[in-house]
């Protein structure tokens, strides 16, 4: 992240960010709103995003760090594309409260039958499919469990898609999730997404068919080992895990 993108140009922010390479970079500016504490602009190598976690929790941990202080010391505030996001403190990182869906509710069968091509289940595998876009674009998928989950080896598709599985009674984990994202005519894998949990975990609650805390397993395919916590009060979701500073140093932009 740079910590003080005022006076960057959108052009010269995208080409950062492409040259980084990152999944995701993000610029610091003045907010705009009263409500935040700042303001955040999110790029990938190829567009800018309204929202996603990591950069979030990842923003905010830095800005925290470089001596930022919230307006209210019990949440911090980001400004995005997405509208007002708090972030709070959880143990040893930082969580998110889930922003509203802007897209949700049944996708059409031909789309739901491509889906499935692309994941290599037949349509039947499905046990749910709905859009549950917060900013990204995801498409979630529900399988019958963690296992189905993990055999997945998809193929290309046009979409960004969320699948989810159920881990057996008792495992430390309630669900595993796998993130599928098209580049360049090949379809990629996030080793852990806030924005998928953030916007898997409003509709399982939802639908009844996770309660809340729960925790997530992501990255297992990719021999990484995420873990999400989920957690939910009476007026938010939040998505959560642990924050640390790995590389730091000064650009010239």
């Amino acid at each position: 992240m740079v910590l003080d993108g005022e006076g960057v140009s959108e052009g010269d922010m995208q080409r950062f960010a492409q040259w980084t390479n990152l999944s995701e970079t993000t610029f610091v500016l003045p907010p705009t709103s009263d409500d935040a504490d700042y303001l955040v602009r999110i790029f990938t190598p190829a567009q800018e995003l309204p929202f996603a976690g990591h950069p979030t929790l990842g923003t905010c941990h830095a800005w925290l760090e470089a001596g930022g202080t919230p307006k209210r010391p019990e949440v911090i505030v980001q400004e995005c594309g997405a509208g007002l996001v708090p972030v709070r403190r959880v143990g040893t990182g930082l969580a998110f409260a889930a922003p509203p869906l802007l897209r949700s509710g049944p996708v059409d069968d031909e789309l739901a039958g491509q889906v499935a091509e692309s994941l290599g289940v037949g349509r039947a595998d499905i046990v749910d499919i709905e859009w549950a876009d917060n900013g990204p674009g995801w498409i979630a998928v529900q399988l019958a469990d963690a296992d189905a989950v993990l055999a997945l080896t998809p193929g290309y598709l046009d979409e960004k898609v969320g699948v989810v599985g159920p881990h057996p009674a008792g495992s430390p984990a309630a669900f595993e999730v796998r993130a599928f994202f098209p580049v360049a005519g090949a379809m990629r894998e996030d080793p852990v997404t806030g924005s998928l949990n953030a916007s898997v975990a409003q509709w399982l609650l939802r639908t009844g068919r996770a309660t809340a805390p729960y925790l997530a397993t992501q990255g297992t395919a990719l021999g990484r080992a995420g873990r999400v916590h989920v957690t939910a009060d009476e007026k938010d979701i939040w998505i959560g895990g642990d924050t640390v500073t790995c590389v730091s140093g000064e650009v010239e932009l």
